[in-house]
């Protein structure tokens, strides 16, 4: 199996937002954090660029599912993202429908777990 990042815009537009809103669940992160903690949640299999990490948060932020507000982080200023309340029922929704979603793909390929 082959552990190459997944590159390709269409692999990963239907999933950006979910894995957006996951990552902030726990806390306040910036962009570059929020692409690190992706690509360690998925071991490396799943990474944005910031040519489609940046317009998916200012759409998020559009839509009110994340707050963004500019913070100093170590001499830089940095624009850092969390859940609002709207997000977190999104987000709650999301994963029920992508659950449901996995499980269908799963069973019409005949994957099996480990």
């Amino acid at each position: 199996m082959s552990s190459d990042p997944i590159s390709d815009a269409s692999a990963r537009k239907g999933s950006a937002e979910v894995l957006i809103l996951a990552a902030l669940e726990a806390g306040e992160r910036h962009g570059y954090d929020l692409s690190r903690e992706i690509a360690r949640r998925s071991g490396g299999v799943l990474t944005f660029r910031a040519t489609s990490l940046y317009p998916a948060l200012y759409r998020l932020e559009d839509r009110g599912l994340i707050a963004g507000r500019w913070r100093r982080i170590a001499e830089r200023r940095r624009r850092c993202y969390r859940l609002t309340p709207e997000g977190r029922a999104v987000l709650a929704r999301q994963r029920t429908r992508w659950s449901t979603f996995v499980r269908a793909l799963s069973r019409a390929v005949g994957l099996r777990h480990a």
